[in-house]
Order: C-alpha cells, then structure tokens, then sequence
C-alpha cells in the first residue's frame, strides 16, 4: 500500500506519536509506510511523520504484495494476466491484472465461473471500510490479521481499554527536562491494600486534594494565632488600666506612668496585628483553597466523562469488530456452500452476505473512527488538564509562601513597634535619680529655711 495517496478525514495534531505528521482534513498524503496497529507513516509538504490509518481515506489503489512461485504439482502454467500471491495465514490465492478478480482456486486455462468468487467491484466499499480499488483479498486478510492482533491485547491505562499499538516506537516524554505531572501519571496503580486499581489521574489529584487540606489547616493555625493575639491585646490594655501604684511620685513615677501607657500602646499594636492577619493573611488562604476546591472537581469530572465517552467508543468498536467477524464467518459459510453446488439461491446469498460483511466492515471503520477521535480528545484533555494541575500547585505554593512572608513581616513589624513602645521606658528608667528627685520636692513642698537653735538667757 506503500506509494498510494490518501485524503486526510479529520485534523490530527500529530501529538500522539513523538515522530507524528501534523495535518487538517481536506489534504492529500503519500503513504509512505504501512505497518500494523492502524499507524502509517506518510510524507505531506516535505515532512514525514505518522498518524492513525482511520483519519484518512485512500485515493490510488494499494500496490500488490510480490507474486510468489505457483509451483502446484501437475499443473501447468498459470493463464495470461493470472498472478499468483501469499496470504497473511500461508495461503495461496490468484489475482488477475486485467479484470482484479481474485479467487482462491488455481484458475485454468479456459473461462469459468470462479468456485470462490471474492471480487468487487471497485465502486463499492472494501471489506476494511476502505473505499479503493485493487485486490479486495489484500483487505479481506488484512482486516482478518488486524481484528487477530488487536482482540489479543488489551492494556488499560487510567482505567480505559487502549489497542496495543504494536508498530509505534516506544513514547517519548512530553517535557524530558522536568519531572512534569503530564508524562508520569498515566498507569493505574493498586492502592495500599492491593486490592482496588486506582487511575494515574486519581494518584494526582489525591495529591491536589492533601494540598486543599493542607491551605485549610494552615488558614486554621492563623485563625488560632489571631485568637491569641486578641486575647493577649485585651489583657495588656486590661492591666495597662489598673490603677495600682499610682502614687508614685517624681522621675520614677514618670517612668511608671509610661511604661503602663506602653502597655495600652502595645495592646493596640496586637490589635492591629489580628486584624491584619485575619485580612491579610487568613481570608486569601481560604478565598484561594475554595477556587482551588472548586478547580479540583472541575477537572475530575471532565476527566471522568472523559474516561466513560471513551470507554463507550471502545465498547462500540468491539461491538462492531464481533459483527465484522460474524459477517465474515458466514459469507466463508456461504462460499464453501457454492463450491459444494452453485446455484442461483446460494449465489444470491453470497452476494447478501458480502453486501452484509460490507456494511459491518463500514461500521466497524465508523466505531474506530469516533473512537481515535474520543482518545485523542481524552489524551489532549488529559495533558492539558495535567499541565493546569502543575500550575495550580506551583501557584498554591507560591500563594503560601507569600502569605507566610506577609505574616513574618507583620510579626516583625509589631516587634519593632512594641520595642518603640519599650524604649521610652528605658530611657526614663535611665534618668531616675532619688538626689534630683528629692530636690525637687523640698523646692515644691519646702515650709522655710530656720532650723532651731538653743536659746540663751
């Protein structure tokens, strides 16, 4: 099929496969490669690249595999035009160039109707979903090893059905540079127990969720740290009102007087310090943990709806792939029939059996088309939905962080505030002098100079 030329279906953004060919509908491609798993790789615009066989639709006809010897014993030369071919399964069959009919018997040298007619015409869809002409038999065994290959293996990856892509080189990361949560969470895992299988999006997400609870126990300490600061500023201003001591007079009493005013001062500055955090601090740590909350379970259910879309399309393909093969099974049926004896009823059977086998080999292609379409929207989702995860945590670490700052920096300013408060204290304590103070109060509260003297007669 190598050299053909095929019409681009659908866009493919080539993101799916590390060496993936870009492209919009409506293009034409030159195959260059088929391999099996429902990859090809084709050139368009001077690049190469792969994409999945169910996005495009085949314009020339496929070239045929090599003949191989007819060396049946006893018999002669094949006649003009016949070639003969290898399955897929190790049999022979017979291809005629001029007319493309194709049998399983070895045709003789006069005209006859074929035991095992298998040839279409080249108008009506191939037996794979493949409208083109050539040997209907290349698709028949095709489709046949395809249906064999793919029903054998079936990985699951994030709790969804994937066909194991035999051909496809080994996938490289997204972001090789950095430990991104978009290449490393998308095997299920067994939980604790070893019992449930848990999805590698679930992994993630627990992990988003541990965050959310951690913002809410943080904005919790913070409200308990406010309620200390509260307390302890209505305590200062409570003792900063009591009236004991007064009576102290002179430089001494100044320095008391000051220091229980540094007391109201310092309860005010507390104050200020609660209000500030539980504004500053406290509410944009819960604000932000409920749009983070709500992020979380955005993106959980889009990728859940995403997961069961998917796993629909997949069941709708084995569906389909079972009908193919039922289809399948009774045109052989209905073939064997007329080699057994031909006969208008039988003929007219196998034509509805091949019109049958058509129409479930078109269903099957319609089931894998909407399938590749689902997987690559779930795959697309899946990367960007775990790209916005990346940034959600680096943002709720770094909204953390600056909060945590904020309160450092107001801790530090009420320090140097109440230091303030303190350092009018200190210096007045350092000017108490019981001398001056005595000075002073003789000079204010002094009755005279004369002291008694004895008398004299």
């Amino acid at each position: 099929m190598s050299g053909s030329l095929c019409k681009t279906l659908y866009a493919f953004t080539g993101e799916q496969h590390q060496q993936g060919l870009r492209f919009e509908a409506g293009e034409i491609i030159k195959v260059v490669q088929v391999l099996e798993g429902g990859w090809w790789e084709g050139e368009k615009d001077g690049l190469r690249g792969w994409f999945p066989a169910s996005y495009v639709q085949l314009l020339e006809k496929p070239v045929f595999m090599n003949p191989v010897a007819d060396d049946e014993p006893g018999c002669g030369p094949l006649p003009e035009g016949w070639q003969c071919y290898m399955s897929a399964q190790g049999r022979r069959y017979y291809v005629n160039n001029f007319t493309k009919e194709t049998t399983w018997e070895r045709p003789s040298g006069s005209p006859r109707i074929p035991k095992s007619p298998l040839s279409m015409k080249s108008s009506s869809p191939a037996v794979n979903g493949y409208h083109t002409s050539g040997s209907p038999l290349h698709q028949v065994e095709q489709a046949h090893l395809t249906l064999r290959k793919s029903s054998s293996i079936d990985p699951q990856i994030n709790c969804v059905t994937f066909p194991q892509l035999i051909a496809v080189p080994e996938q490289q990361l997204l972001k090789p540079n950095e430990w991104s949560y978009c290449d490393y969470f998308w095997a299920d895992k067994k939980d604790a127990q070893g019992n449930n299988v848990i999805t590698g999006f679930e992994v993630l997400l627990q992990k988003q969720l541990k965050g959310k609870q951690m913002q809410k126990e943080m904005a919790e300490f913070i409200r308990e740290r406010i309620k200390i600061e509260e307390e302890y500023a209505k305590n200062l201003s409570k003792l900063s009102q009591i009236p004991l001591a007064a009576q102290e007079e002179g430089t001494l009493g100044e320095a008391w007087a000051q220091l229980k005013k540094s007391l109201a001062d310092e309860a005010e500055v507390h104050v200020k310090f609660s209000s500030k955090l539980q504004s500053e601090v406290e509410k944009p740590l819960l604000s932000f943990r409920d749009n983070f909350k709500r992020d979380m379970k955005k993106f959980d259910h889009h990728i859940t709806d995403l997961r069961k879309q998917l796993a629909s399309r997949y069941a709708a393909v084995e569906k389909a792939r079972r009908a193919l093969a039922e289809r399948q099974k009774d045109l052989e049926v209905k073939t064997q029939q007329l080699e057994v004896k031909l006969s208008n009823k039988t003929e007219e059977d196998i034509k509805k059996a091949r019109r049958k086998s058509t129409q479930a080999g078109d269903e099957l292609m319609r089931c894998v088309d909407f399938y590749n379409q689902a997987q690559s929207k779930w795959f697309e989702e899946m990367v960007t939905t775990t790209l916005e995860l990346e940034h959600q945590e680096v943002e709720r670490v770094e909204v953390i962080r600056q909060h945590l700052r904020q309160y450092t920096q107001l801790r530090h300013e009420t320090d140097m505030f109440n230091q303030s408060t303190v350092e009018p204290v200190d210096q007045l304590l350092q000017k108490v002098d019981p001398a001056k103070d005595r000075e002073l109060w003789v000079k204010e509260h002094k009755t005279g100079e004369i002291r008694p003297v004895n008398m004299e007669i």
